[in-house]
């Protein structure tokens, strides 16, 4: 497996695979990789012939100083992970190498109105800094293919209309959400959980569950009063929304016929903020 600090000796060692026809799957990650993101190199594997995964923890996305500082950066153990799931080669730049000081990246496009949904509406100018970075990358990798983990399901939204934005050539793959055993979604940010956090945080799963089992039951928004019922009088647990919403706009679904419907939950449990979701159809 090779390791690239820059994007030349990237672009270098790839030009005479894309020149001999081969592949190309690009694989973004934070780092404080789990087994969610090697079914992501797997999944690649299917569909390319060369993986590239980035490790990148990047600073314009993170709204809160505090959670730029904090996220985790095991640095032996993720190239350990990636070594064994197959991976080719990985891209580890320094903030300098993506942002250089004489580049004037003022960055903004026009994501479409769901950018100010949700997660947007919690971290404002998050998916203006995911889509430059991603930007970033496929410029960097020129990827026939890219992966993207479900869990983040509105920023895999965002990244599609980036691509169109800007008419790359490049498949974008949805892959789906990996949990633990208790239903828990794989999350870097999952360390950060203490013992009764851990145990609080199944409430999200569980919640996203009742809403697949009794989908015919209820109507939408009885579904949604009694998943939010799920999150009273657990302590520590702080509910920033549970949505049952349209797929392409993220705008709350106005009927059970619509074709694309997802569930959405973000909550604190403790002082960790965990994301999960379910595509209902």
């Amino acid at each position: 497996m090779e390791i690239f600090k820059t994007k030349a000796k990237l672009k270098a060692f790839l030009k005479p695979l894309k020149e001999s026809g081969k592949k190309i799957a690009l694989v973004p990650t934070m780092g404080a990789l789990h087994n969610g993101h090697i079914s992501l190199i797997k999944l690649a594997q299917q569909y390319a012939d060369i993986i590239i995964c980035s490790i990148f923890v990047n600073p314009t996305q993170f709204t809160d100083p505090k959670d730029l500082e904090k996220y985790p950066r095991p640095i032996e153990h993720d190239l350990a992970m990636l070594q064994s799931a197959g991976c080719t080669g990985v891209l580890m730049p320094t903030v300098e190498e993506m942002y250089p000081a004489e580049e004037n990246d003022q960055w903004h496009i026009d994501l479409g109105k769901a950018e100010f949904l949700l997660e947007g509406e919690f971290r404002k100018g998050h998916y203006q800094g995911v889509t430059q970075i991603v930007k970033k990358l496929f410029d960097a990798v020129e990827p026939d293919v890219a992966m993207f983990g479900q869990k983040d399901f509105q920023q895999v939204l965002m990244i599609g209309n980036m691509v169109k934005y800007f008419d790359l050539p490049i498949q974008i793959v949805t892959c789906p959400i990996i949990r633990e055993d208790d239903g828990l979604a794989m999350s870097s940010r999952n360390i950060h959980l203490s013992a009764d956090d851990r145990k609080h945080s199944l409430v999200l799963s569980k919640s996203l569950q009742f809403v697949m089992d009794h989908f015919n039951e209820y109507s939408i928004l009885e579904l949604e009063a009694k998943a939010k019922d799920f999150y009273k009088n657990i302590e520590g647990v702080e509910l920033d929304y549970f949505t049952i919403a349209n797929g392409h706009t993220l705008e709350p679904a106005a009927s059970k016929e619509e074709e694309n419907l997802v569930v959405l939950v973000a909550a604190k449990v403790g002082s960790t903020r965990l994301i999960d979701n379910v595509i209902l159809k």
